[in-house]
């Protein structure tokens, strides 16, 4: 496997060609009778229109990572950069508000509302932003997704893969700088999860979007452009092009 990849700190904003930039990146919890340091000066750049996965031990601070980048929980310190804001420091509010027009999630547990549509859900990210919901886009990643034929459904009447069918649309609704995924294909079997994997790897392809994945899944990491593995709270290797086997091999190294 390849030894890790020396990263360049960013003097002022990201280049442009880079969708997400982590610079000395550390996230301390100090509620329990011991500090847990869950990241440890983690530096990364995930260049734009790119497909990366993270992997790791458990407790290695893969969520924990993902959670930070996303903007839905504050580093203790170090430098966040999406696109070409700064997300270390802003306020509350602020920061709702980027996420909310920058940023799209595909969490394991789809996080449908149960009382509203297929294409209900797909409009939230449009109505929370008190922004007209647009027919042609919503349509389009209907499509794109293969629910055409299903925008009126309930979720309850959707499989697990067409609902996380809808969170990825959803996702996508916004053209967001970067979309996160925390094991979306995790809650599905084999067959159903390579399905969710290739839709996701066309909506990198088609819209040139940015995706970074947490998995556990060395099957879904090798569909990567390239992997970043984490143990205890830091970047220990990198891989580009790894088979699934050179990375379940290199995840059993790490927990060791």
């Amino acid at each position: 496997m390849p030894t890790p990849a020396p990263t360049t700190a960013p003097t002022s904003t990201a280049p442009t060609t880079t969708a997400v930039s982590l610079t000395d990146v550390r996230k301390t919890y100090s509620s329990g009778p011991q500090p847990v340091h869950a990241l440890r000066g983690v530096s990364l750049a995930v260049t734009k229109g790119s497909f990366t996965a993270v992997m790791g031990p458990s407790g290695s601070g893969k969520s924990t990572l993902l959670n930070v980048a996303a903007g839905l929980d504050q580093p203790s310190s170090g430098r966040i950069v999406i696109g070409d804001t700064d997300i270390s420091h802003l306020s509350a509010e602020k920061l709702t508000t980027f996420r909310r027009r920058r940023v799209g999630f595909i969490f394991q547990s789809y996080n449908l509302l149960p009382h509203l549509s297929v294409s209900e859900n797909l409009r939230l990210p449009w109505w929370l932003d008190n922004q007209t919901p647009d027919p042609s886009r919503e349509a389009e990643l209907l499509h794109a997704v293969g629910l055409q034929d299903m925008a009126h459904r309930l979720p309850t009447e959707l499989s697990g893969g067409q609902a996380q069918r809808v969170a990825i649309a959803r996702a996508l609704a916004t053209q967001p700088d970067v979309i996160f995924a925390d094991e979306p294909t995790g809650a599905l079997d084999s067959h159903t999860g390579a399905t969710i994997l290739a839709t996701l790897r066309d909506a990198v392809a088609t819209y040139q979007q940015t995706l970074v994945m947490v998995t556990h899944d060395p099957q879904v990491a090798a569909a990567a452009d390239e992997v970043v593995f984490l143990a205890d709270g830091a970047v220990v290797d990198r891989a580009v092009s790894a088979s699934a086997a050179q990375i379940s091999q290199r995840v059993l190294e790490l927990g060791r």
